[in-house]
């Protein structure tokens, strides 16, 4: 038996219970992993709440991203071993695996092996961050050199690494976030350029950041009616990638805006590129040149412990941290 983060309901973070559970021997494709370190993200916060149009079957595992060591492999897996250390590129969704669990079977295609200098945490801090990163800004977004991209929700995770990636094409994050408690950390994260959307006007301080030419890009999770704000300011032909729905109100697309200056409005969703195979080697390919490199370095803002797993999603809700939040066993 293990024990494993489980949900008899949808709600608040009190759901949230350990279970002694069986863990099955893996199938074809599969391994079976001894969990490290367990990566928070919003999808499972989301899926928990109840506000995620999944609704798998109750009683229900949850888990999005995780690292750890190989103990066992299903028919067919090639190119691991037993006792590799490993994390996951999430390409699955995240009731799909109980990856908050000491032991949890796992897709072989979407492990990477860590380096003997990371840390488990590291690791578990790394792939879902950086791979929407990628995805949003380079895949769907286009973001090219010189151009300007803006980043909502700047001080999580996919924020900062959208911060990094950005930088490292050669283009310009302006990193929005609520009010200016966070700005400081932000530039000091990489930033070039802060807004606080709560004390200042976002459209002309972007105006005046590009020469009143506005954002190429917009990399949102949030929506709700702020998003009619990002779409003023993008520049014309620019595009706005919405990639989650951090606020719960509807989401407003102003129509004058996006016929009137050609905006491109596009969905992005990291799972929905890393179940091709193709796309899978081109991230894992990607990120991990920019960790070897030295242009990507995952920032935890805390840890707890696996008994803390409801108390660590109770800090995300809270919106103060500014990094990647972590479990460990």
């Amino acid at each position: 038996m293990s024990r494993s983060i489980r949900i008899h309901e949808f709600g608040d973070a009190g759901v949230l219970r350990i279970e002694n559970v069986e863990v099955a021997e893996p199938a074809s494709g599969e391994v079976r992993l001894r969990i490290h370190a367990i990566g928070i993200n919003r999808t499972e916060i989301t899926l928990r709440s109840g506000r995620s149009p999944a609704k798998p079957v109750l009683p229900t595992g949850l888990g999005f991203e995780a690292a750890g060591v190989v103990e066992a492999l299903g028919p067919g897996v090639t190119g691991v071993s037993l006792d590799d250390r490993v994390a996951l590129v999430p390409s699955y969704g995240a009731a799909q695996y109980a990856l908050y669990g000491e032991v949890a079977i796992a897709p072989a295609r979407c492990l990477v092996a860590i380096p003997d200098d990371v840390s488990f945490a590291e690791a578990a801090a790394t792939w879902a961050a950086y791979g929407t990163a990628w995805g949003g800004l380079i895949v769907v977004g286009a973001l090219k050199p010189g151009q300007t991209v803006l980043i909502p929700a700047a001080s999580s995770s996919v924020g900062l690494a959208a911060i990094q990636v950005a930088n490292q094409l050669g283009a310009r994050p302006v990193a929005l976030t609520r009010t200016a408690a966070k700005a400081d950390d932000l530039r000091r994260l990489g930033a070039p350029a802060v807004i606080a959307t709560a004390e200042q006007d976002v459209v002309a301080k972007i105006r005046d950041l590009t020469g009143g030419k506005g954002a190429e890009l917009v990399f949102d999770p949030v929506g709700g009616p702020e998003f009619a704000t990002l779409a003023k300011a993008a520049a014309a032909g620019g595009t706005l990638v919405l990639y989650g729905a951090l606020d719960p109100r509807p989401t407003v697309v102003p129509p004058f805006d996006i016929f009137a200056r050609d905006l491109t409005v596009r969905g992005f969703s990291l799972t929905a590129l890393t179940r091709d195979d193709a796309k899978l080697a081109a991230l894992k390919r990607f990120v991990g040149e920019g960790l070897a490199g030295g242009a990507f370095h995952p920032t935890i803002v805390r840890t707890f412990s696996f008994e803390q797993v409801a108390d660590a999603h109770r800090f995300m809700e809270a919106g103060e941290q500014v990094g990647k939040i972590i479990v460990t066993l």
